[in-house]
């Protein structure tokens, strides 16, 4: 028969070392969230996808750089008038039936752009233009684009497709361009509040750009 000490001492021996696999194991199963199952812990936040803000009266206008007018000129390589003239005043009817009357426009800075729809420069530069006559139409400028297509009813399918708001005008016999001296597409003439002609560009332009924005906000004022 063994001493009662060593008994003992082989008892404390075992507990201490269950005790220590318990300890390291942790708490019981129930406690515990199987691998792979959803936590319980706090939900993060949803995050939105970004939009851009709603304007609100302290939010400016427009960003980005603001031109002196000659300065607008000279970046979008604009051809002034050698001296002041009067733009010629016309009336073109619209592909809805209706008319578009540049003298009825008198005071305001108008944009009068020839293009065709089998014209590839034209059509790369109808959405910025679309963009320039959205952002200042309220502030008194309006953008007529004249249509030089010798079949008129090519027109309204391709409006109606780039949802284009803008005035638009049919000119299938090329009278009107003709009295303007357009001899390439796209052309298109800027005129002033007092119904003279200001700029013209020879060629597609970055319609939507700071130059741009800064020409129009400059003729406004």
């Amino acid at each position: 028969m063994r001493p009662l000490p060593s008994v003992l001492v082989m008892l404390v021996l075992v507990l201490t070392a269950v005790g220590a696999a318990l300890f390291i194991a942790g708490p019981p199963p129930s406690a515990v969230t199987p691998a792979g199952a959803p936590r319980m812990a706090e939900t993060p936040p949803r995050v939105e996808p970004l939009r851009a803000a709603a304007p609100t009266a302290s939010t400016p206008s427009r960003r980005g750089r603001v031109l002196p007018l000659d300065e607008a000129v000279k970046e979008l390589d604009l051809i002034r008038p050698a001296r002041p003239k009067v733009a010629d005043d016309f009336t073109v009817p619209t592909p809805a039936g209706a008319t578009f009357r540049l003298g009825d426009q008198r005071g305001k800075v108008v944009m009068v752009n020839f293009w065709a729809t089998w014209c590839p420069p034209c059509l790369e530069e109808m959405p910025a233009m679309e963009r320039l006559y959205r952002r200042h139409k309220d502030a008194g400028f309006t953008l007529v684009a004249i249509s030089v297509d010798a079949d008129p009813k090519k027109v309204t399918p391709f409006v109606s497709e780039h949802k284009l708001t803008m005035p638009i005008g049919v000119d299938p016999k090329m009278d009107l361009a003709n009295t303007y001296g357009v001899r390439a597409l796209p052309s298109s003439f800027v005129v002033g509040r007092d119904g003279n002609l200001a700029a013209l560009a020879l060629g597609p332009r970055h319609w939507d750009s700071d130059a741009a924005h800064s020409l129009v906000e400059g003729m406004l004022r």
